[in-house]
């Protein structure tokens, strides 16, 4: 398949709806982000790189660094973290504080921010410096040492972060937060903060497509059973509460952020990831959501 000849077709056909969303600036470091902005790229298991656009060019992550911290989580506590958080799709919005009070303080899934929050504070309880941790897992995996955290946009979500400085503190109250909540929530506030290009992130994910064990440094970075549960969370949870729609018009697993960005998996096949800053009002990338979706038409490829 020539991945390349239709990644350019997709470039120039959804080039015309850049404009049409906006981005995050209710975070006001990520105000400033260039909305023309627009890079897609594909890694393959067998090797092969193919990108266009901005493909290059690092952003903040954001709400995909999610993902990262619940593989290194479930490696180590398996299935007792599903005692703390469920796996369930929320059908609210990814900060609600409603649906906690009604369900004690156990957030439906670890893809909206109170269950990466308790994902978060588990990472706290089984590393001394989860911080550094993280951080040499991504760079690991994305084979890129120059991953790294932006601080100026850490220190914007910690000004501006009252929304998940209550949830946090809220399941605190049910004995659901183990740690210190600042310490909870710096770690928190520097992962969405984490800079990755389109490609860092394509080459990061190549593990879920491959039944957990990375192509490239040939580790098992969970396991496939781990593998299977993650890609089926992303698949029913990864968009916020546009899951069903994306599931509906794509049909991979992956997962977005308000940055701009969207990963998504084919399994013994590929990852590809799309950066486009504006965002449609659900809060996933405008552009990004049609660029998925024509590549899965073009392919013929998805998972149903």
């Amino acid at each position: 398949m020539d991945y390349q000849k239709i990644l350019d077709e997709i470039y120039e056909e959804t080039r015309p709806l850049l404009g049409q969303g906006r981005v995050a600036d209710y975070i006001p470091a990520l105000a400033h982000v260039d909305p023309k902005k627009y890079g897609i790229a594909i890694e393959t298991l067998e090797g092969g790189c193919f990108h266009v656009g901005d493909a290059a060019v690092p952003f903040s992550i954001q709400s995909i660094s999610k993902v990262f911290a619940l593989s290194m989580v479930l490696k180590v506590l398996g299935e007792k973290l599903w005692t703390r958080v469920g796996r369930e799709p929320s059908g609210g919005a990814f900060n609600s504080l409603v649906q906690l009070e009604r369900e004690n303080g156990i957030p439906r899934n670890p893809l909206i921010n109170a269950g990466a929050l308790v994902v978060t504070d588990c990472l706290s309880s089984i590393t001394e410096n989860p911080l550094h941790r993280l951080l040499e897992f991504v760079r690991k995996n994305s084979d890129n040492p120059q991953v790294n955290y932006d601080s100026l946009i850490a220190n914007s979500e910690r000004e501006t972060g009252y929304r998940n400085a209550a949830l946090v503190n809220f399941m605190k109250s049910f004995g659901n937060i183990e740690n210190d909540v600042d310490a909870v929530l710096n770690i928190y506030f520097h992962q969405c903060a984490l800079m990755m290009s389109c490609i860092d992130l394509a080459q990061a994910f190549l593990y879920f497509a491959n039944g957990g064990r990375h192509p490239i440094t040939q580790e098992q970075v969970i396991s496939l059973s781990q593998c299977k549960r993650v890609n089926a969370v992303m698949q029913t949870c990864g968009f916020y509460d546009e899951s069903g729609e994306f599931a509906f018009s794509v049909g991979l697993p992956g997962k977005s952020g308000v940055g701009g960005g969207i990963v998504a998996v084919i399994p013994k096949m590929l990852s590809i990831c799309v950066w486009s800053p504006e965002l449609n009002p659900k809060g996933n990338s405008l552009v990004g959501m049609k660029a998925l979706e024509l590549f899965t038409t073009k392919t013929g490829v998805s998972i149903f």
